[in-house]
């Protein structure tokens, strides 16, 4: 079966499919506001045309590509293409403002592309097995996983949780606005139409990111000198680092794995989980956000293994694990490719093609992502006065495609000025993306358990699963408290 799947992997369309829709997906993922599931998506027409194992190859090399090209916007201009690269996006561009972006860069590629194949290595072998521990998770299981990887902000945020706290509040009150809600009741829209389906969280992320850094370009020019350019080899550096980290890839990768496994939770959440652990666990945790690479390695292995891990239910049961496979589960029907678990016996060879494939596009991600760097450096190291209005353009255009309405323009310039304001006051940005991302999704699993269990709070820890990830939850709030208080004891 191998054999046979070895020679299917290796045509001539096949490898051009990935190919093309490798440098796609690169071009896709770099642009703000166009994010991986949308390329996905502009790909679906074209996969009409194609033999079934060449369809799935395109989205599977396109999906990897874009995942790894938010990290060149955000590293280089502090634009973060997805939620998932937002999480350490601060010590990507501090990296940038050192002139390391070659170091920073390389990290993001090279431990996407190992996070991915190991992620590929734990597909292809325990898929069954984890699909079966995904499907165990009721409501009261993804609660406090979502609980969990809110606590990430703690963490996250340098060296005062407190503001922390702050930004992630806010980012999950605006997530309370509109009729995303399980009661489907309509908040804080103040008679919007456009409102009634909430704020979009990546016209939010272009403006508090990339918006706010437009308008300090402006305000304090000489405080914001940029360096855009990558110099020097970005791979040389990244030998010392696997070296200082082979367990934080690890772990990021099986972390990753076992989350984007978890239908509904996918890279976002393995990002940040993984970033707050790689701190946590830290020697020198004071040096997250300043420029530390420690975050980038486990992160970028996580959300990129957290793509294959998303396959596992989508191969073994057919139930999607985030908005990619809910995708290519309606491509692999059409093309006769029925996902279940009798894909394994009817048509293993396509399954074990399927394994390769993804190996193949992540080892391609190494040279198409140096060049995609290269070309983007070069882009980037245009004059502020000329660069700037070509990016709050792409901001611009970015935002309107979400739902094409000017409503989503409004929304970035709005998340624009109150970013600007927040870092003005030292409090940080990125938990109030994390805020805004999850907070749906920790109301609806929360009304959720709270109907099954009819209103009783022990309910959420009478599930094994349930109660282990609620202990590590409180553990994880508690902790800081309980430091500060013995802290204040021992000075006392």
């Amino acid at each position: 079966m191998l054999i046979d799947a070895i020679a299917i992997v290796l045509r001539p369309d096949v490898l051009l499919a990935v190919l093309g829709a490798g440098f796609f997906g690169m071009f896709i993922g770099a642009i703000p506001g166009l994010t991986a599931s949308m390329a996905t998506a502009l790909l679906v027409p074209v996969t009409f045309f194609m033999a079934p194992v060449p369809a799935v190859a395109s989205i599977v090399a396109a999906t990897g590509m874009a995942i790894f090209a938010g990290d060149i916007a955000g590293t280089l201009m502090r634009m973060p293409g997805t939620p998932a690269s937002a999480a350490y996006v601060d010590d990507a561009y501090a990296l940038n403002r050192q002139g390391k972006a070659n170091e920073a860069l390389g990290a993001c590629l090279l431990f996407s592309a190992i996070g991915g194949i190991l992620g590929t290595a734990v597909l292809s072998l325990l898929a069954p097995q984890l699909a079966e521990v995904a499907l165990k998770f009721s409501s009261f299981e993804y609660f406090w996983l979502v609980l969990l990887g809110l606590s990430s902000a703690v963490f996250v945020s340098s060296s005062q949780p407190l503001l922390g706290l702050v930004s992630l509040f806010i980012g999950l009150s605006v997530a309370l606005i509109g009729q995303n809600n399980p009661t489907g009741a309509a908040r804080y829209t103040f008679g919007s139409v456009e409102l009634l389906a909430g704020v979009q969280f990546v016209p939010a992320m272009i403006g508090i990111f990339a918006v706010a850094e437009v308008i300090r370009s402006y305000t304090k020019p000489a405080a914001q000198a940029r360096q855009a350019r990558v110099t020097g080899p970005i791979f040389r550096s990244q030998v010392k680092n696997l070296r200082r980290y082979p367990k934080q890839v690890l772990r990021g990768a099986s972390l990753g794995t076992i989350i984007g496994a978890l239908p509904g939770a996918g890279a976002d959440i393995a990002a940040w989980v993984s970033y707050a652990l790689a701190k946590k666990f830290s020697r020198h945790p004071e040096k997250f956000g300043s420029g530390h690479p420690e975050g980038l390695v486990e992160a970028g292995a996580s959300n990129n293994a957290a793509v294959s891990g998303a396959w596992i239910p989508a191969l073994v049961f057919g139930i999607p694990g985030d908005t990619i496979t809910a995708i290519v589960i309606g491509v692999m029907f059409v093309k006769g490719l029925n996902p279940g678990p009798m894909i394994f016996i009817q048509q293993p060879e396509m399954v074990y093609a399927i394994f390769l494939i993804f190996v193949l596009a992540n080892v391609l991600m190494l040279p198409i992502g140096w060049l995609a760097i290269h070309a983007a450096g070069l882009l980037l190291s245009a004059p502020t006065r000329i660069l700037m209005p070509i990016i709050l353009l792409f901001c611009i255009v970015g935002s309107f495609s979400i739902n094409n309405s000017l409503m989503g323009v409004g929304i970035m310039l709005a998340f624009g000025i109150a970013g600007y304001i927040m870092e003005e006051n030292d409090i940080p940005l990125a938990p109030a993306i994390l805020g805004l991302v999850l907070g749906p999704m920790i109301e609806k699993h929360f009304v959720t358990s709270m109907i099954k269990a009819d209103g009783n709070l022990l309910a959420f820890f009478e599930r094994p699963i349930a109660a282990a990830l609620g202990i590590l939850t409180v553990a994880t709030f508690a902790y800081p408290l309980l430091r500060s208080t013995a802290a204040r004891r021992v000075k006392g």
